[in-house]
């Protein structure tokens, strides 16, 4: 670290009074601070991070009187040599700030296969932390044991589920799924019975007595209902109407949509895909003489998302009970699974030039490849390209960039929204009003009910071009000031409004009534 650099960062936590996620200042003015394994242990599971000895938080950052740089350097290398596990060796350097002799121990993220790291005395799920903010938080249990899988391959996806039996597959996926492996693989399947088939697959698999069982790969991407034996292997949907998920509509209301796909892996990612394109808005973009639908999100891009997860995720016991998530919110889209990136995957490489690929789920994986899709082609290509598809779906349709977040408990990825400004956001018929601000859309949905007896949620979408959060916020806006009224009762599936005229006193575009 440079002086100017080391300068900054001190900086940094004096204007903000505290410590920083990659710099942490501890006293020792007579010995080692007592929570220093923590740290250490912080910076080595984490990012790796800069331990300052020799200054005082309370005290504005100020250097500590008498303080004995020399027996403090020993004395962290010798913590980091005989008090943690792994030993873990630091590069400690000697600097002079203010005039005053302090330590700087720079401690390296250790290698995925060497994680956790952790205080000795404490024991590894006593005494491994992670470095969060200004702090270090303990580890989990379930965080510590997805640490120790990194050290050799993990064969969750391959335990036999002993409850299921092969009647439990769905026959057509089954069918499918050997007829690609025997046409691309002939040498190696087309001679075998399907049991052997299936069995060379890691689709079916031997319990101790010789019956054949279903496992869990074989039962997520084949079963007919998975969720008999794992209710929670799923992808969950929703619909928020605000950015967060505790917004909430004046009548409590938080959800616009919410769904849970159930069945194998192809169907779970065709539902997940429909529910997104349901309730995702749809713009247009002017070039030249032409207007283009611009849909929020390519749906190639989260088709892939969706796929990843479900493919990647963490099937051991621990999360079983966790599904994916896909949360539609105003202002992006979020796919979440449990489980981080494996292996040697890391986020810097996820979009490199030269693919990475470590598979968690090495089993799912391969029947992923040869399952087919919902509609055409097979759920997965299995060749660590999906991320890029990603990327390349959404430059192509020249939307922002995907955001990943990788912890040791999860993996994220988020598509921002592109900015409303960028967007025309217009209706379906030349005769429609264009909808972008809210005074716009509120005119637009006033318009189009004017123009008709009564009108329902789903004619205002197409006709808005809005998405449903947008449209029926605006729509029960209406309601409660009297300019629109329902039809039917307010949960009703026949739902419908009627243009009953602006309320006396209402100004703008609402005042002008029906044209």
């Amino acid at each position: 670290m440079s002086d100017q650099e080391f300068e900054y960062a001190l900086h940094r936590m004096r204007v903000a009074g505290t410590d920083t996620q990659g710099f942490e200042v501890k006293t020792c003015g007579k010995a080692l601070s007592r929570d220093i394994g923590r740290t250490i242990s912080g910076f080595a599971n984490g990012s790796g991070g800069m331990i300052l000895c020799g200054l005082s938080e309370s005290d504005s950052f100020k250097p500590v009187a008498g303080f004995d740089a020399a027996a403090m350097q020993d004395a962290i290398a010798n913590f980091c040599n005989e008090k943690m596990t792994p030993p873990i060796r630091p590069i400690i350097q000697l600097r002079l700030y203010e005039n005053a002799p302090i330590v700087a121990a720079y401690i390296p993220e250790l290698r995925p296969k060497q994680k956790p790291c952790y205080v000795t005395a404490c024991g590894c799920y006593g005494g491994s932390f992670i470095r969060v903010g200004d702090g270090d938080r303990r580890l989990s249990g379930y965080e510590i044991d997805r640490l120790l899988n990194e050290r050799e391959q993990p064969r969750y996806d391959d335990e036999i589920v002993v409850e299921a039996s092969f009647e439990d597959l769905d026959d057509q996926l089954v069918a499918n799924l050997l007829e690609r492996e025997r046409a691309i693989h002939a040498s190696h399947f087309r001679k075998l019975d399907d049991e052997t088939a299936l069995c060379k697959l890691h689709v079916l698999k031997q319990d101790e007595n010789g019956a054949l069982h279903p496992t869990k790969a074989g039962l997520v991407a084949l079963g007919s209902y998975p969720q008999e034996f794992f209710p929670s292997l799923n992808v969950t949907f929703a619909c928020y109407v605000g950015n967060t998920k505790g917004e909430s509509l004046p009548d409590g209301q938080r959800f616009v949509d919410s769904f849970t796909c159930v069945g194998p892996i192809p169907t779970m990612v065709y539902d997940a895909v429909a529910a997104v394109r349901k309730n995702m808005r749809i713009g247009s973009r002017i070039e030249g003489a032409f207007r283009h639908d611009v849909p929020d999100f390519p749906l190639a891009a989260v088709r892939e998302a969706i796929t990843n997860a479900l493919m990647h995720r963490d099937y051991s016991a621990d999360a079983c009970g966790t599904p994916v998530h896909v949360d539609l919110y105003a202002d992006r889209l979020e796919v979440t699974n449990p489980g981080g990136l494996f292996g040697t995957v890391t986020i810097d490489t996820l979009g490199g030039r030269y693919t990475i690929s470590s598979r968690r789920n090495q089993y799912l994986a391969n029947i992923l490849e040869s399952t087919p899709y919902e509609r055409s082609g097979f759920v997965a290509e299995n060749r660590g390209s999906g991320y890029q598809a990603i990327v390349s779906e959404l430059a192509k349709a020249q939307k922002p960039e995907v955001v990943p977040f990788d912890s040791i408990s999860l993996f994220s990825l988020t598509f921002p929204l592109e900015s409303r400004e960028s967007l025309e956001l217009g209706a379906a018929a030349s005769n429609a009003p264009v909808a972008k601000t809210r005074e716009s859309v509120e005119y637009a949905i006033v318009e189009i009910a004017a123009a008709r007896e009564t009108v329902s949620m789903s004619e205002l979408l197409e006709l808005t071009k809005r998405s449903r959060p947008t449209v029926l916020k605006r729509v029960r806006d209406l309601v409660a000031r009297g300019v629109l009224v329902p039809t039917e009762a307010r949960t009703s599936p026949k739902q419908r409004y009627r243009y009953v005229g602006s309320p006396q006193g209402d100004a703008g575009p609402l005042a002008q009534g029906r044209r």
